[in-house]
């Protein structure tokens, strides 16, 4: 292993000294979110952050992110400069990054070439998760090295716990990594958790919903992940409270979780097509990040564009 490997490896043990954390975030929440009118928007950059408590934890979670070293940046990709300075502008705590990290096949030279000089300089502060690009490598040899990670782990964030899964069944145990995920969410003490993985669940972008992820999903739901973090469906896509079945949950004392899929990350933008039940928001429009706090008992958000905007946000208590 070369010295710089050996260092970022290095850096990713430190990061879990540091508490930085593991993502899906799944969550079942109880009261109904507090959402900003789009009029609003433009007047207040963070209306949420006079509410925040000293455990507040503030960071971005992005996926589906760098193109090739030598690629041709367009209006319409290939923008992962652009997105690596917006969460920068943000200044981070930790970086969840949703899978896809690194196009096309997330081979490890193109991890050095590509990822190091632009999204690198997150690792110390990253959260990542393996998207199916990673597994075009095979193993995902290039991300495993390159990060010093493993398939699935947690980590603690703040107060809250994360759980970092793969979501990418045709190479993982899924089945496994349920019961792994079961085991975990019934032994936590922390007040909220969440979960980020590469597929969503439910998404009403091209990819659409993904299947093969159902053990996961239904594991976080009924262990009572709060919010779950995808990317995949090149959009940004927020949902309500979804049930172990996918669908919107209308009783407030069953379990759900609200989901994101946040796959604006930079490579490329794909069109969202018919709307699927428990969507609020969706936007193809623009590349951004998402702009996360997990707090004690309860999370903000707010999907951050390019240009600065804040085109969509709001905050929701934990199930507790």
């Amino acid at each position: 292993m070369s010295t710089g490997i050996r260092r970022r490896v290095a850096g990713r043990r430190h990061l879990g000294c540091a508490a930085v954390v593991a993502v899906v975030l799944l969550a079942g929440c109880v009261t109904t979110p507090a959402t900003v009118d789009p009029d609003q928007r433009e007047r207040s950059h963070a209306p949420t952050s006079a509410m925040r408590s000293a455990g507040a934890v503030s960071g971005v979670a992005v996926g589906d992110i760098v193109c090739e070293s030598g690629d041709e940046r367009s209006p319409d990709t290939c923008r992962h400069e652009d997105t690596a300075d917006l969460a920068a502008q943000l200044d981070p705590a930790f970086v969840l990054a949703l899978g896809d990290l690194q196009y096309v096949s997330g081979a490890l030279d193109e991890f050095d070439a590509s990822w190091g000089p632009t999204w690198g300089r997150f690792d110390p502060i990253l959260v990542p998760v393996r998207g199916n690009h990673e597994y075009q490598t095979p193993d995902a040899w290039g991300y495993q090295t390159y990060f010093g990670l493993g398939p699935y782990y947690s980590k603690q964030i703040g107060t809250w716990q994360v759980y970092l899964l793969d979501s990418d069944c045709d190479h993982v145990d899924c089945d496994r990594q349920a019961a792994w995920l079961t085991e975990q969410l019934a032994r936590t003490t922390a007040p909220c958790t969440a979960v980020a993985m590469h597929h969503p669940r439910v998404s009403s972008g091209q990819h659409g919903n993904t299947d093969m992820v159902q053990p996961l999903w239904q594991a976080a739901v009924e262990g009572g992940v709060d919010i779950a973090l995808m990317g995949h469906d090149h959009d940004y896509e927020r949902f309500a409270r979804l049930g172990v079945d996918g669908a919107p949950v209308a009783d407030p004392s069953a379990p759900g979780t609200r989901e994101f899929v946040v796959g604006t990350g930079g490579r490329s933008l794909r069109p969202v097509e018919e709307r699927r039940p428990g969507s609020e928001y969706a936007q193809a429009q623009q590349f951004g990040v998402l702009d996360l706090t997990l707090d004690e008992g309860e999370y903000s958000w707010r999907f951050v564009g390019l240009d600065g905007s804040v085109m969509d946000e709001g905050r929701d208590t934990c199930r507790t």
